[in-house]
């Protein structure tokens, strides 16, 4: 015999008429129902979550405290009052149909939306997992929970709306056809971005905590987060600019990744000498750089390969441009390559290189390609400063000048 029976029996045996015997077992079949979840809905957060609690706390691995704290056993928790809606209000209140489906319902798609925030809750766990490992680094799966999220919620909103409108899911699935145009509009985006995030995990080029510099887009920094539509970089003036994930596919960016994981990060700066002061070099200024400890040998073993090769050839030695001579700015070369190679920053299994570039209005510049050691940015700063003000420190003592375009206090010289 169902509970409204009961209750109809009961208080018919009162004296109460059939109109208000109909309302007291609506009210009162509502209240147990409604006790009846209440307590379901304390058991489950105050025994069941505290022991769920209490067990995650006494075991040793990290995963299921990241349940925990995500709140997947909380949600679960709001599953109990609805089940016990669900089940019991068809029986407390049989024989009034509309009511028990407009309750059935409401339970329905209350479960339905609590399960949405458990499986968000749960798949965010599961990100948040993947996160601890070193590959998650390389492969970023958060595009790929976020549409997978999307699918998930689309179908609950369908079936929400097949249960609102009393038709089967498959129905109004079948009628979205006509609607894929708008569809494929309304999620440009996320399909431009979805495709976007499988080239650049699959070619592997950007991950989690990557430098990267994005001109288009004024990005000059470490990557944050790599989603479904955007990609999140954290300047280095501690901004965030979100670059559209696709436009990395379409726009060309630079990833700064192989340089942290090779050996060295790479000085290229030039000196421009004055071309006015480069000249053969004489005998008193061979004899006052062979003083220079760092170019002692390659001075005498270039003085004896050019007295051999002069000899050889009866060179008039009387003028200086006859046969071959050194100059002050190859020996001031020499001199560069000898103080890199001794330099204890600089990487000696790298690309060393102190090379003459083509002449300009501005000089001849005489480049330094090497790499520091040292990659992180303060010390690398630090470094090529030091190599340079090394440099510029120097260069008069080989008879050079480094280029300078003249300034408002060498027009006062002049005046004066």
């Amino acid at each position: 015999m169902k509970i409204s029976e009961i209750l109809n029996d009961t208080l018919a045996g009162v004296g109460l008429s059939a109109e208000l015997t109909e309302l007291v077992v609506r009210v009162g079949a509502l209240i147990v129902v409604i006790i009846l979840a209440t307590i379901a809905n304390i058991i489950a957060k105050r025994v069941v979550l505290l022991c769920v609690s209490y067990l995650v706390g006494r075991t040793e691995t990290k995963i299921d405290d990241i349940f925990l704290e995500r709140k997947v056993f909380t949600k679960l928790s709001h599953f109990a009052p609805a089940i016990v809606i669900y089940l019991l209000s068809p029986l407390a209140l049989g024989g009034f149909e509309p009511l028990s489906s407009v309750i059935t319902h409401a339970a329905t798609i209350y479960m339905v939306v609590v399960g949405l925030l458990v499986i968000d809750s749960f798949l965010n766990a599961i990100l948040d997992i993947y996160r601890t490992f070193e590959v998650s680094k390389e492969i970023p799966l958060k595009g790929f929970v976020q549409i997978l999220k999307i699918v998930i919620y689309f179908f609950a909103l369908i079936f929400i709306i097949s249960i609102l409108l009393g038709k089967s899911p498959v129905y109004l699935i079948s009628g979205l056809g006509a609607l894929t145009a708008v569809l494929l509009l309304i999620f440009k985006d996320a399909i431009l971005g979805f495709v976007a995030g499988i080239q650049l995990i699959t070619n592997k080029m950007i991950a989690h905590g990557d430098w990267v510099e994005i001109p288009k887009y004024g990005a000059d920094g470490d990557v944050l987060e790599i989603t479904l539509t955007t990609v999140k970089v954290q300047n280095f003036d501690m901004t965030i600019t979100t670059v559209p994930t696709y436009a990395l596919i379409t726009d060309s960016f630079k990833n700064w990744r192989g340089m942290a994981e090779s050996d060295g990060r790479r000085i290229k700066r030039s000196v421009n000498i004055d071309l006015s002061t480069i000249k053969l070099c004489t005998e008193e200024m061979i004899e006052r750089f062979a003083k220079i400890e760092a170019i002692g040998p390659y001075l005498e073993r270039k003085q004896l390969e050019i007295v051999e090769y002069n000899s050889a050839r009866s060179v008039d030695d009387s003028v200086l441009v006859n046969g071959r001579r050194l100059t002050n700015v190859g020996t001031f070369r020499a001199y560069l390559e000898s103080y890199l190679r001794s330099h204890p920053m600089v990487n000696q299994s790298m690309t060393l290189l102190v090379r003459q570039l083509a002449p300009t209005e501005h000089g001849l510049p005489i480049e330094i390609y090497v790499f520091s050691s040292d990659k992180d940015w303060g010390n690398y700063e630090a470094i090529q400063a030091d190599i340079f003000d090394h440099i510029l420190a120097v260069v008069p003592e080989f008879d050079l000048r480094v280029f300078q375009n003249p300034s408002g206090a060498d027009f006062k010289g002049l005046a004066r």
